[in-house]
């Protein structure tokens, strides 16, 4: 693995756009992800498959009609990433679950940013939004 040598600049680099609550809003989160990520100089891999289930999740389950979703990123000085995603429904707190079956077509999102994360959580407020985050460091491997 290279060593990532990060621009020194007073403000740490940040990225922010709203976003349509569809599927194809969600899709451009990633592609948009993706792109940043590489105008940055960061390895996009994981940071990608995080922002494609909390884009998703808000997607599916942040939806209120008429209100679009926010995706943001921060790289820090020392080379950490934090994703936030905000959506309009305050009142649902995603929470991990158990493990589920094989064959399921949900129930996997918050598992994986587990995993790839280092750390996750969610922000209530301003009402009736919440931000749902995930902080990692960028091309660092996960053992």
């Amino acid at each position: 693995m290279q060593k990532m040598d990060l621009p020194a600049a007073p403000n740490p680099p940040h990225f922010a756009v709203r976003l349509s609550a569809t599927r194809r809003g969600a899709r451009l989160a990633r592609l948009l992800t993706e792109r940043q990520l590489d105008d940055w100089g960061v390895p996009s891999g994981e940071a990608v498959q995080i922002v494609a289930e909390l884009a998703a999740n808000a997607v599916l389950h942040g939806l209120v009609p008429g209100r679009d979703f926010r995706l943001a990123l921060r790289l820090a000085p020392g080379g950490t990433l934090r994703v936030e995603v905000t959506d309009a429904r305050g009142d649902r707190v995603p929470r991990t679950h158990a493990p589920v079956a094989g064959d399921a077509e949900h129930g996997r999102g918050l598992l994986i940013v587990a995993a790839y994360a280092d750390r996750w959580g969610v922000e209530c407020g301003p009402a009736p939004a919440k931000t749902v985050w995930a902080e990692m460091t960028p091309g660092r491997g996960r053992t």
